[in-house]
């Protein structure tokens, strides 16, 4: 039996998006080999409370514009056909947002790079981690080489 994905869903970190080309380029050709759309989705983080007393009124509205031109610019650079490729930015926490937005687009498999486990990662956790253990689809987590 041959696994078909139909949608899939590939996160960017707005603040470090060339991250995530190695997942890029692997979902866009799974997108040509199995047909499936491809949807990237950005999280930005919340400010905390008391920074947001020293940014500009429109703030939020501004981070939210410029990662959707980020996004956009990510995707006018894939080779995927018209009408295959859609995105969206969220707000909030990563893995959370992540999983909301796999439950909303009906994504058949996330695909993303993991940072090189850390001290930190076993003791907290890290999103791709919680992204594995929570999705209700498919997760395939790509590594450096050298992270192996």
């Amino acid at each position: 039996m041959k696994v078909m994905f139909k949608t899939i869903l590939v996160p960017i970190d707005p603040a470090e998006p060339e991250f995530a080309n190695p997942a890029l380029e692997k979902a866009i050709r799974m997108s040509h080999d199995y047909g499936a759309r491809l949807h990237l989705v950005a999280v930005r983080a919340y400010v905390q409370g008391y920074v947001t007393e020293f940014l500009p009124a429109d703030y939020d509205e501004k981070a939210v514009e410029e990662a959707s031109e980020q996004l956009a610019g990510i995707a006018s650079r894939l080779e995927v056909p018209e009408g295959k490729l859609t995105s969206n930015v969220r707000s909030g926490a990563v893995y959370t947002e992540v999983m909301e937005e796999a439950e909303a687009i009906k994504a058949d498999l996330i695909m993303l790079n993991s940072h090189r486990p850390g001290v930190a990662t076993y003791f907290l956790g890290s999103n791709a981690a919680n992204i594995v253990r929570h999705a209700r689809c498919s997760v395939l987590v790509l590594r450096e080489e050298g992270d192996l």
